[in-house]
């Protein structure tokens, strides 16, 4: 009788914690999969524009405007394609340091 009992106990003692330990670490897992999903819809897109907006201004740093004609190039050639002028010596000037001249003209 007594080692009946015994059994009996181990088996009530594997029962309780296959019912109460292995639904937790299920449930975990369960979470972090479903977490780790979230973070992949949310943080991939995210990264992919934060990829394409650095590739934009790495791009956009390379064109050169001709100050003669007003045509753009990609900075490959050191001359304007259109006119022929040296975009070498292009000088950047921040807009406050630029005026614009304007001719008033009165239309009878």
């Amino acid at each position: 009788m007594i080692s009946f009992i015994k059994v009996n106990k181990n088996l009530i003692i594997y029962f309780l914690l296959f019912l109460i330990i292995i639904p937790i670490f299920g449930f975990n897992l369960l979470l972090n999969l479903l977490g780790n999903i979230l973070l992949l819809i949310f943080l991939v897109p995210l990264l992919i524009f934060l990829i394409t907006l650095i590739g934009f201004y790495s791009l956009k740093s390379k064109f050169n405007k001709c100050e003669q004609c007003g045509s753009i190039s990609l900075g490959l050639n050191n001359t304007c394609i259109n006119c022929g002028a040296d975009l070498g010596n292009i000088n950047f000037k921040k807009p406050g340091e630029t005026t614009i001249e304007i001719k008033a003209e009165e239309i009878n």
